[in-house]
């Protein structure tokens, strides 16, 4: 498998909770994706990807790193409300 690391997420939320993540993306894998109390696996076509159903802040950053791009963002949260976003595309 060939893994590419393509960004950094770090969340802030209004009750104190933070959390950093390590986007990675994979070409190919190996094994049947399974479901976990976060997310069941699911296949989209890239023009199918369906954002509305997701976090805010995945339409921030997603597109452009499948896209290629490499990033750092921050988001604020206060639950699933986005308050605030930065994101800092590398090499641009």
């Amino acid at each position: 498998l060939e893994i590419e690391e393509r960004g950094v997420l770090h969340f802030q939320f209004t009750d104190g909770y933070s959390l950093h993540c390590a986007v990675f993306l994979a070409r190919d894998f190996a094994g049947k994706p399974v479901e976990t109390a976060e997310a069941t696996p699911m296949w989209f076509e890239m023009a199918a990807i369906p954002y509305e159903e997701m976090w805010a802040d995945d339409r921030h950053w997603l597109p452009q790193m499948l896209a290629g791009g490499r990033f750092t963002a921050w988001f604020e949260f206060d639950g699933e409300t986005m308050l605030s976003k930065d994101v800092r595309w590398l090499g641009e």
